[in-house]
This record gives structure tokens, sequence and C-alpha cells, in this order.
């Protein structure tokens, strides 16, 4: 008699475990969108960003960066990216899931979009490798 309760006890679970995967399978944090920030700018002798940006530890963001060719450039900011989970990189419709960023290059013109979730609070920079200038960096602060 026990044996049969506990086979009918598994095969319960067996036939529910679907149903709840597919209930949590969207839930999270991600579900909801991003939100988009303005986009930072690689191009020789702009400013990369228009002003600071302000973010909200554990809020999921978005932001791309556009290289117009002027110069190959590159944005460094490894205490910004060890700080953020980075949930994909797109470059030219390509998706990447990447266990961790240090720096982002562009030889030519083009496009990178990076979602993020912001972990930890600070303040963060990304820079052109190199550079010292106060317009040659992007600024983010989690509050």
């Amino acid at each position: 008699m026990r044996m049969r309760t506990i086979c009918y006890g598994l095969a319960l679970a067996t036939l529910m475990l679907p149903a709840a995967t597919e209930v949590h399978a969207q839930a999270g944090l991600l579900t909801g969108g991003a939100t988009k920030l303005e986009p930072l700018t690689l191009s020789s002798g702009k400013p990369v960003a228009a002003k600071p940006y302000e973010l909200e530890a554990g809020k999921y963001y978005e932001i791309e960066i556009n290289a117009d060719g002027s110069a190959e450039l590159a944005l460094s900011g490894p205490e910004f990216f060890r700080n953020i989970w980075v949930d994909e990189v797109v470059i030219n419709e390509i998706e990447i899931r990447p266990l961790g960023v240090d720096s982002i290059e562009f030889d030519d013109e083009g496009t990178a979009s990076i979602s993020f979730v912001t972990i930890k609070p600070g303040e963060y920079i990304l820079r052109v490798p190199g550079t010292t200038g106060e317009s040659q960096r992007a600024v983010f602060t989690v509050k």
C-alpha cells in the first residue's frame, strides 16, 4: 500500500512539473522590458555622453553605443561591468550573452546594444581608453 502511494505521488508531481515551469518561465525582472537610456556616442572629437546617468540598483536597463566610424574607438569600464549583470550584447542582430565584459571596441561604424541589471550602488565610468577629458567618458551613478 505504501509503495503504491509513493508511486501515485511521484506520478502526480511529474504531471504538475510542466505547468509549474510554464508559470515561472514568464516571471521575473526581465519580462517587463528594459528602461532605455540615452545612447552613448563614439565619434572623433565628440562627447561620449550628453550628461551623467542616474540609475537605480536592481533595475533593468538598455543602452545603445553608436560609432560613426570616424576613428577606431573603444569604451572601457571594468568597474562598471563588474557591478552590473549583463543580460545580453546585441551587435548586428546577433545576441551575445557573455559571462563578463571589460570593454567594447568599434573598428568601423555600427551600433551595439547592452541590456543589463545594476547590482551595486556607486559611481562608475565608461571611458575611451587613453583619454583623460571629461567629454570622453560616461558617468553612471547607481543608487
